[in-house]
């Protein structure tokens, strides 16, 4: 007689579904150890747990799906009151003003920065037009999609002042107009994990798209 292995059994099981009901009795019969230790079960007992253990994992999955939900929710109106501001501002200084109140009071980004490649004549030394560096404005042109992550290597840091040496990551989003990008914006934090690599940046790029059109206009104004 040859050799019965466990796969052979639930095999058979599997393709037999009407075996315990041929054998009923037999469920009463069958003893298994506890899955967390102590006294044996029967087989319908532990059959029991693993339902109830299915049914806390997936309760656990369904709060956490309403809680990222509600935290998008959350975002899409922030985003929308900032869009709204946008669209009524009618200078560069308020586009300005409004990017950096509601980045900090709505969005609890502590540190915000912009700059954009060409300044229109007659227009007054701000800090938004001080000059950058040809290899930062080329990595801008070759985002896809915003940077998250260290301030190492990339010259921005500078760009949040006193504030500098305590920035731990940072976002920069290329602002961009009719394909051409006119300049980035830069994120920062001195929580090291605000910004980081494997984060969603779909808010991002909508903050990109909505602060370069509202620039894109301003500025076209000023020339």
């Amino acid at each position: 007689m040859s050799a019965l292995f466990p796969e052979d059994v639930a095999d058979y099981l599997k393709n037999h579904p009407s075996f315990f009901e041929q054998y009923a009795d037999l469920m009463a019969q069958i003893f298994l150890p506890h899955p967390h230790g102590g006294r044996a079960i029967s087989l319908a007992e532990r059959q029991m747990l693993s339902l109830r253990e299915k049914n806390r994992a997936a309760e656990a999955k369904l709060a956490e799906l309403i809680t990222f939900g509600e935290e998008n929710d959350a975002i899409s109106e922030k985003v929308h009151r900032l869009a709204v501001g946008l669209i009524a501002a009618e200078t560069f200084q308020a586009v300005i003003h409004l990017i950096n109140f509601h980045l900090r009071d709505d969005f609890a980004i502590p540190h915000v920065a912009l700059r954009l490649w060409d300044k229109p004549e007659g227009v007054e030394d701000l800090p938004e037009f001080a000059a950058v560096s040809e290899e930062l404005q080329v990595f801008a042109e070759t985002l896809g999609r915003p940077y998250c992550g260290s301030t190492a290597g990339f010259g921005t840091a500078s760009w949040f002042g006193e504030q500098a040496p305590h920035i731990r990551s940072q976002a920069l989003i290329a602002l961009r107009n009719g394909g051409g990008t006119i300049g980035l914006i830069a994120l920062g934090s001195e929580e090291g994990q605000r910004f980081y690599a494997e984060m969603g940046t779909l808010y991002l790029e909508r903050l990109g798209e909505l602060v370069s059109a509202a620039l894109a206009r301003v500025t076209k104004s000023m020339l």
